[in-house]
């Protein structure tokens, strides 16, 4: 899906100062990534600058890192330009197999399946303990998100495990995407890789908050990702971007949030979208969520409040099983989350 995501500021005349339509948070510090890759485009004195060199053919070098510091082997972990890229490889990689997709969710599993020939059904569901774990017997591979991206949702850790050893014939690709924010337990990648049927796929993109720079990778079985670097092109993630990777997985990012300040506030902000009176506000277990109104459309509330306000959300009508009264925010600082609510308040009145 090349349109239809959040972060389309560029359709707009006036400039857009607050972004909710994507689930990064958008006040990360960067100063330090900034000004490390600032010297490594530069390059060290007397040596050509590293933008006149091809990168890695394969991001080597970072997928040993991490693996180091998830205490894995570094066939373990496949980097990619971004998750999009890694959704896109297994679905290439395992071309023609049954899936079936937990809905709603993000698009691109769905949009990859269909690439790639996968005879795809979704479900709005998974067995209960009573139907004993068993997916339909003709599945042979489960695309879900966890966190879930539009509902903020979190599938019970406890619960996937019996689900996944109950169901050995499945391939489970469990998109862990926005794993750091949330404080219910999740699957480690070393857990993930014990089991032979899991692929996880993890985001340094929304971790860090560096969207431009398309950073993401898989941990699972080694084989499984021996045959998914089989069909990665050569020089996928470039040298900017695997020098950032180096860089955030020895140093990460400084006066990084405080998740469980952040999770309380976007519980406050939940609040008040609520106390507003006119929509419905889906629970969540991360920082964004999934609003529902009671009248009028989406599509003409994220008009109003962009080329009134700067304020930018996600029209979330074109998520399978939602609808033209559906949009999705993601938290940002007191101040702006009370900017967005005051101008709601303001469309309701109109």
């Amino acid at each position: 899906m090349i349109d239809g995501h959040g972060d389309d500021s560029y359709k707009y005349t006036r400039p857009i100062t607050v972004n909710f339509s994507s689930n990064v948070y958008s006040r990360t510090d960067l100063t330090e990534l900034k000004n490390h890759l600032c010297r490594f485009i530069q390059g060290k004195d007397g040596e050509l600058s590293p933008l006149s060199s091809y990168p890695e053919p394969q991001p080597y070098t970072l997928e040993a890192a991490l693996a180091r510091k998830l205490k894995l082997e570094p066939d373990e972990v496949c980097v990619t330009n971004g998750a999009t890229e890694a959704i896109y490889l297994m679905a290439q990689t395992f071309r023609g197999t049954r899936s079936a997709i937990l809905q709603p969710t993000f698009r691109e599993y769905a949009d990859a399946c269909l690439i790639h020939g996968h005879p795809t059904v979704s479900l709005y569901s998974l067995p209960a303990e009573r139907e004993r774990y068993r997916l339909p017997e003709d599945i042979r591979m489960l695309w879900l998100c966890n966190p879930n991206n539009p509902t903020g949702s979190v599938t019970d850790k406890a619960w996937m495990e019996e689900l996944i050893r109950c169901n050995p014939q499945v391939c489970f690709v469990i998109d862990q995407s926005y794993e750091y924010f949330t404080l219910q337990p999740l699957f480690s990648a070393a857990e993930a890789v014990a089991f032979p049927n899991v692929l996880l796929l993890h985001s340094m993109t929304k971790r860090y908050a560096v969207p431009s720079l398309r950073l993401g990778y898989i941990t699972g079985n080694a084989g499984l990702l021996s045959r998914i670097r089989n069909n990665r092109m050569p020089w996928s993630v470039n040298a900017v971007a695997i020098e950032a990777g180096l860089f955030l997985t020895e140093k990460g990012v400084p006066h990084s949030l405080d998740m469980t300040v952040y999770l309380d506030e976007t519980q406050r902000l939940r609040a008040r979208l609520e106390a507003l009176g006119g929509m419905d506000v889906w629970e969540t277990q991360t920082h964004f969520m999934l609003v529902c109104l009671r009248f009028g459309k989406a599509s003409a509330l994220k008009e109003y409040l962009a080329e009134k306000y700067g304020i930018l959300i996600r029209d979330a009508s074109n998520f399978e099983g939602l609808d033209e009264r559906f949009f999705r925010i993601a938290t940002q600082t007191p101040e702006e989350n009370d900017r967005l609510v005051d101008a709601i308040a303001e469309w309701f009145q109109e």
